[in-house]
């Protein structure tokens, strides 16, 4: 059988994009012949009528593959339509026709059709005859054996008629009562296979990480004298491995009529698949009639590794224990619904390789090309049966179970089989993975349940629970976690889990909710894209793939190299501990460099960074699982910079994670920074301090400071003519605090003007400085008791402090950017700063609402906190200024986040009044569960100020110049 020349370019189009950069699917089926495109960069035209909704009731034109509300038909429906009131799922039903030559020379062949996902039940037609039964599930490949049906030498029609509800109503409650987008129509590849009379219908490998080798290959037809023959090849230089009788093929003389024949044989010195190692070859199956001619050859990749699981101990993958970082995801594109492509399924593989996960998880079978994927990167996949929180019934189940596993069954990556989801499965076809997944029978769970000595529970608490991990015996994988709904939870606290359940030798690992928003374009709606409110936007990345803060912090926390932590003193030396968390990598494998950046303030050249210097350090040869010593020699002039950033590189040179730490603590550098700057604009004047009954005023020759002198707060800045909106604060956040009048006074000070605000309260007093050249200080003292109480009474305490500082007023339309120095680009929440590193950090202003702001979506976000602030500079066309922080650890507050307008609950805890903090504490982000169910890390703070304590300080300097 031969490729025309444009079914050639079009499979050469296809796989192209698939190879590039050495991640590789499946090689080109050769019996495969397109009839749609390949994915949603990849369509063909056919025809289509549509009963209902946009675009009803006339044949148009559309593109196959996609879900056809994605091409302006039919209507939209979200999964939980069934939570409102008097809402009924859309029900239309969609006919598409298409045309295509069948040559003459194929009389001799069998000529099947695949499908290989349309939603939801499905007639095929072919020239006006039925091709067989109506194929229920939308989820699935089926075919049709259409060989009698085929005209030859002629144009033939296909009719496909889909009804988007299916008739049986398990197919409804397992795939179209659940929380996704419910779609219709044809959505992945559709194709003719032509294969001999008498052929190999279908083959099962098991390819064992010790060179073991089993094929079971069913035959169609009676081939009773032929031969089978398997060669294995190495893909990057096609060189055959061999047997251990030094063959090249392992044969097999089929002697009976049996339809399934079995092969066995031991290769040598293969190199085995992992995760961190995803060896792969080509297996190729040739079936030879009694002649020796060669009638018919199967392709497929292959991965050697063993899979097994042990009851209270684990999944071990070629003997080794692994405990999987994993992400749930979904097939999804804004443009295609559920038709994605081989572009698409490579850029989602390598970003979730990016944040250093190695498992993926879905509530159905994904595209073929993103196994594939998952193959050649190294990401183990459990594949699951769809059933969101009901089952199929034991008619339709069974057919879908094997058509499935026998889709997927040979793919290395495959290390666990789901049937359904919390509540969505059958009992009864639990034994039908084994039936089908006859050589590896691999292990069979049902997500959110204690089943099958696997306890998959989902969202577990911290402290999750009696008789489940903390005191259980059975092997805890939670299949679902750490829910990211707009953002507000993935990654937060991730390591506190992390690290407590990796102290049960039971852990197995976990997997995220969820990779991916899911707001598809909207043709009803002039194109928006639309997450049906708070359902769908539960992503760690935007809908177009765009990453969000979870992104960076999933990658810190999940790094296969984690430091110990690590300050830096004057007597640093290089060293530094860090712990291997590979699974089979040894750190002499990887690399690591540092730099030592200098960063300037903005009165330094505007604030640049500048590497001083670089170089490579040494790593340990430690084994997974081991602490060692890293090392650099530390660079002549290391305490003239500012911050050690730190990067790491796997074997193949891929940035693994980077780490930063202050060389300088924030009031060291801000010490060391004003003694090399010339701050002055005027040196030799001096301000002033007066005072009225109603006003305080500090006084230079570039800068007045007015407080309100009943109030103690700041009442106008101006710097020159222009007047800075920099007031009505500062205001207490987190405690009270009275202003006493009486109390407070004015001085004047080689230095400058003083004014002294004493309080009673939260606040013992803040002191305000101008000096001559316009800068000012302000030294606040809080929560100190030193003159209070006595003994050892406790003069101060708070278990439950959430935001404590100080806050002022400042209009966010007055705002164009924000420059800063710290940790950065991404806001924090208190349990959320992973991922962040030490600079200099440039953002405009953008009020991107996270999971909601899909038409303008900016990342990183702008508003809410960030962590560790040396200065910023708030950036303004009329009204900018710089404030410089005096003493470590402060958060800047900077506007407030606008909640998501389709929230069911707030998403984020109470920000502080005002419009600009300084804080010594943040609250934490809750992820699906409360707070008090998070880890340590993740719990309101506590302060105890005792007698003779000094209080806490917030020290800042503002230059309004």
């Amino acid at each position: 059988m031969r490729l025309t020349k444009e079914e050639y370019e079009r499979l050469e189009k296809h796989y192209n994009q698939i190879h590039k950069h050495g991640v590789y699917a499946q090689a080109p089926h050769p019996e495969r012949i397109y009839l749609s495109g390949t994915g949603i960069d990849d369509t063909k035209t056919w025809e289509f009528f549509c009963t209902k909704g946009q675009n009803s009731g006339k044949w148009k034109k559309i593109e196959v593959p996609c879900n056809w509300e994605l091409q302006g038909f039919g209507e939209y429906t979200y999964g939980r339509w069934y939570k409102v009131p008097g809402e009924k799922p859309s029900d239309e039903v969609g006919i598409y026709r298409h045309k295509f030559e069948v040559p003459k020379y194929w009389k001799d062949k069998r000529i099947k059709i695949y499908f290989d996902g349309v939603m939801t039940d499905v007639e095929v037609l072919i020239n006006g005859q039925s091709a067989g039964a109506i194929h229920q599930g939308g989820f699935y490949r089926f075919s049709y054996d259409i060989t009698e049906l085929i005209e030859f030498g002629k144009r033939n029609t296909l009719e496909v008629k889909i009804a988007k509800e299916s008739a049986n109503k398990s197919i409804n409650a397992a795939e179209r009562k659940a929380d996704w987008w419910l779609f219709g129509g044809i959505y992945r590849p559709v194709w003719l296979e032509v294969v001999p009379k008498i052929n190999m219908r279908h083959f099962i490998l098991d390819a064992r990480h010790d060179g073991t080798f089993s094929a079971a290959v069913e035959m169609e037809g009676d081939a009773q004298g032929y031969e089978l023959s398997v060669a294995i090849r190495e893909l990057n230089d096609g060189k055959e491995i061999l047997t251990k009788d030094n063959q090249p093929l392992l044969t097999h003389r089929i002697t009976n009529s049996d339809s399934e024949q079995q092969l066995k044989g031991v290769y040598k010195s293969v190199k085995p698949w992992n995760t961190e190692n995803p060896q792969l070859y080509l297996a190729s199956l040739t079936l030879k009639d009694p002649s020796g001619k060669a009638i018919q050859t199967r392709e497929t990749r292959i991965g050697f590794r063993t899979v097994e699981f042990f009851p209270q101990d684990g999944i071990y993958l070629n003997g080794v224990k692994l405990v999987v970082k994993g992400i749930n995801r979904h097939s999804f594109s804004v443009d295609g619904g559920r038709t994605t492509s081989a572009a698409m399924s490579r850029h989602d593989a390598l970003l979730i390789k990016e944040m250093n996960m190695n498992a993926v998880r879905s509530h159905y079978p994904p595209d073929e090309h993103f196994l594939d994927m998952c193959d050649s990167l190294g990401i183990v996949y459990m594949d699951e049966l769809a059933g969101w929180q009901n089952g199929y019934d034991s008619k339709v189940g069974p057919g879908l179970v094997k058509e499935m596993i026998e889709r997927d069954v040979n793919h290395p990556c495959i290390i666990i089989w789901s049937n359904g989801n919390e509540g969505g499965w059958n009992y009864a076809l639990d034994s039908l993975f084994a039936k089908y997944d006859k050589l590896q029978k691999r292990h069979v769970v049902h997500p959110w349940a204690d089943f099958n000595e696997l306890d998959t529970h989902h969202y577990p608490a911290y402290l999750t629970g009696v008789a489940r991990l903390t005191n259980g015996y059975k092997v805890f994988m939670p299949t679902e976690f750490m829910h990211a709904m707009y953002d507000q939870g993935g990654g937060a606290g991730l390591r506190d889990f992390w690290d407590r359940w990796l102290t049960n030798p039971m852990f197995a690992g976990g997997f995220i909710w969820v990779y991916c928003d899911e707001a598809p374009k909207r043709t009803d709606k002039g194109g928006i894209l639309d997450s049906d409110k708070s359902n769908a936007p539960d992503g760690i990345v935007g809908p177009r793939r765009e990453k969000e803060g979870s992104f960076y912090a999933i990658r810190a926390q999940w790094s296969p190299i984690q430091l110990k932590p690590l300050l830096i003193t004057t007597h640093f030396n290089g060293s530094f501990l860090l712990t291997n968390e590979y699974t089979y990598t040894n750190l002499s494998q990887c690399r690591m460099i540092y730099k030592v950046l200098s960063c300037s303030t903005p009165l330094q050249d505007k604030g640049k960074t500048t590497i001083l210097a670089e170089g490579e350090v040494r790593l340990p040869a430690i084994s997974p699982g081991e602490t060692g010593t890293a090392r650099f020699i530390v660079p002549e002039g290391f305490h003239n910079g500012d911050v050690l950033h730190l990067e790491a590189f796997d074997k193949e040179g891929k940035s693994i994670c980077e780490w930063s730490y202050p060389i300088h603590l924030a009031k060291q550098y801000f010490e060391q920074k004003l003694s090399q700057t010339p701050m002055s604009l005027n040196l030799t004047e001096q301000a002033t301090a007066t005072q009225t009954t109603d006003e305080v005023i500090l006084n230079s020759t570039s800068v007045c400071v007015t407080f309100d002198a009943t109030t103690g707060l700041l009442r106008r800045v101006k710097a020159g003519d222009k007047e800075i909106p920099f007031k009505n604060g500062p205001r207490p956040i987190g405690m009270k605090m009275q202003y006493q009048p009486s109390s407070s006074y004015i001085r004047a000070a080689e230095d400058g003007a003083v004014f002294c605000a004493k309080y009673r309260g939260g606040a013992d007093s803040i002191v305000w400085k101008l000096t001559g050249n316009g800068l000012l200080y302000m030294d606040a003292i809080l929560l100190n008791r030193a003159s209070g109480g006595g003994g050892f009474d406790d003069a101060f305490m708070d278990t439950q402090v959430y935001n404590l500082g100080l806050t002022f007023s400042y209009p966010e339309q007055a705002c164009t950017g924000m420059r800063w120095m710290g940790r950065g680009p991404y806001r924090v929440w208190k349990n959320r700063i992973a991922g962040t590193t030490y600079g200099i950090w440039q953002k405009e202003y953008n009020n991107t609402i996270t999971g909601e702001s899909y038409e303008n979506l900016v990342y990183p976000e702008f508003k809410g906190y960030h962590a560790n602030m040396y200065w910023a500079t708030l950036e303004s066309d009329t009204t900018p200024f710089t404030v410089y922080s005096r003493n470590d650890g402060i958060f800047y507050h900077i506007f407030t986040p606008e909640e998501p307008a389709g929230r069911v609950k707030d998403t984020m805890p109470k920000f502080p009044e005002g419009d600009i903090s300084f804080l010594l504490d943040i609250p934490a982000i809750c992820s699906f569960k409360p707070i008090e169910q998070q880890g340590p890390n993740s719990q309101p703070g506590n302060i105890r100020i005792k007698s003779g304590d000094e209080g806490l300080h917030l020290n800042l300097m503002f230059d309004f110049r």
